[in-house]
């Protein structure tokens, strides 16, 4: 028997591959599929059964495409309702896989279809569990993504998943090996750890939805208390993941489409598409084309694409290392975005060669920062989330959080300087062109963010460590 825990770091998740005796299971497989059957292949093992623990919101899977391609079955466990033909196991139901078993633990909650696989090894021993969003290691899944399929409130939705965890989970040996969707900086849940691989034992130890004390009532009121609104893009993601999708070759083959500059303003005119500059931030910053929306790819790129972009529909021309669109267009297609038309051959250069307009962003090291602000050059806007604010800033700095910028329009001054900053450089600068792209130019963007401010004369508050907030 081997497991493999093939994780992506950019969407902080987890897809598996087992494998016993010549045949493979795959559980929750990325969109881009070709890498589970080449494994497979070069292991020379047929992939049996495909796994799916519920619908996923943050990710489109590659579940139906996988299936189109090897044959094997797509499994879900009890209440879900896909529009293609899949097994829908019973709770308890077993499944061989060469010479170990998978059996299906119905653990509803986070939704109602989902399920934890629970791998017994050749002897029968419970080995591990691969929970998807039912636990991760320092917490469990948030209960208000299904809210509206399940016609049911987040707290009826905790107090499921309280059932669930008791009466499926924690009955397990605490040598059980816990295999999670996520890990940290998933939007799925709170308070995840950065490890990918625990144990059941450690979890209830560690994990604060897991003790032992705990009541319903009070498991109800923690896993709900701080739950930030969902992206725009979940419910969108859900819907592909229960309908189907387009094939990923198809997305690539439309998205790698070359404009000269008048092809790429003309298409940008005529289409409303969003012109997506995924260059480095100091790259944006010194010359980019107007109104264009900077996301880089070097970071959590797609999440931030379907945090800013509310519609997954809507057309997007790129600006990117010609090198990489391949990869770019791949990582938005992760999470739903296919409507890709084009990228701008030659890039920026090309565009500054043919005469276009250019615009910039005035970036500051944060030494200059320190001194400017002490002069009283100007507010200062902090991007990062709450939970950072409040853990340590700038003093009388604002805290705008990226993802609720829009409803912080009205707080940037029209007249004069103002500076804008988060942990290191990137979420800045992603806030920074879209304040542009709304006819706020008059703003400075701090390089290195807080973590460099923190080394200069800036006055900060004092640090409160984040687990106390």
């Amino acid at each position: 028997m081997e497991v493999k825990q093939l994780y992506t770091g950019c969407l902080a998740q987890g897809a598996y591959y087992i494998e016993s005796n010549g045949e493979v299971a795959i559980i929750d497989p990325l969109r881009e599929v070709q890498q589970y059957v080449d494994m497979a292949e070069g292991r020379k093992a047929k992939i049996k059964y495909i796994l799916e623990t519920h619908f996923h919101a943050d990710f489109v899977s590659g579940h139906v495409t996988l299936s189109k391609m090897t044959g094997a079955p797509i499994i879900y466990g009890p209440n879900a309702n896909p529009s293609f033909d899949a097994i829908l196991a019973k709770d308890g139901q077993e499944f061989k896989l060469g010479d170990v078993t998978i059996r299906v633990l119905h653990t509803p909650g986070h939704t109602m279809e989902s399920t934890t696989y629970l791998l017994l090894d050749e002897k029968g021993n419970e080995h591990a569990i691969f929970s998807g969003d039912t636990l991760f290691l320092g917490d469990v899944g948030r209960p208000d993504l299904a809210q509206k399929a399940a016609h049911m409130t987040q707290e009826q939705l905790a107090g499921t998943l309280f059932e669930s965890l008791r009466s499926k989970i924690m009955t397990l040996p605490d040598e059980t090996v816990v295999y999670p969707g996520h890990g940290a900086g998933s939007a799925c849940g709170k308070n995840m750890s950065k490890e990918t691989i625990g144990s059941i034992g450690d979890q209830k130890k560690t994990n604060y939805a897991l003790r032992a004390d705990m009541t319903k009532e009070e498991f109800v009121k923690e896993v709900t208390d701080g739950l930030m609104a969902p992206p725009a893009y979940f419910p969108l993601n859900v819907k592909l993941n229960r309908e189907g999708y387009q094939d990923i070759k198809e997305v690539l083959e439309k998205g790698d489409t070359a404009m000269n500059p008048e092809a790429f303003e003309l298409a940008a005119n005529g289409t409303g598409a969003i012109v997506l500059d995924v260059r480095d931030p100091q790259s944006f910053a010194h010359g980019h084309i107007p109104r264009s929306i900077s996301i880089g790819i070097d970071g959590s790129f797609a999440p931030w694409v379907g945090a800013l972009v509310k519609d997954i529909e809507q057309p997007i021309l790129l600006v990117a290392d010609e090198a990489r669109i391949e990869e770019v267009i791949t990582r938005l297609s992760r999470v739903g975005f296919d409507n890709i038309i084009g990228f701008l051959k030659g890039g920026v250069e090309a565009w500054k060669k043919a005469g276009k307009e250019i615009d910039t962003v005035e970036s500051i090291k944060a030494v200059e920062f320190a001194k400017r602000i002490a002069a009283h050059e100007g507010p200062v806007f902090d991007v990062r989330k709450s939970s950072e604010y409040l853990s340590e800033h700038v003093l009388d700095a604002e805290n705008t959080p990226l993802d609720e910028l829009n409803d912080h329009l009205a707080e940037f001054p029209s007249n004069g300087t103002f500076f804008i900053h988060c942990a290191g450089g990137y979420r800045s600068m992603i806030a920074a062109s879209m304040l542009k792209a709304r006819g706020i130019h008059n703003l400075v963007d701090v390089m290195g963010g807080f973590g460099a401010i923190k080394h200069t004369d800036a006055k900060v508050s004092d640090y409160v460590c984040p687990t106390t907030l």
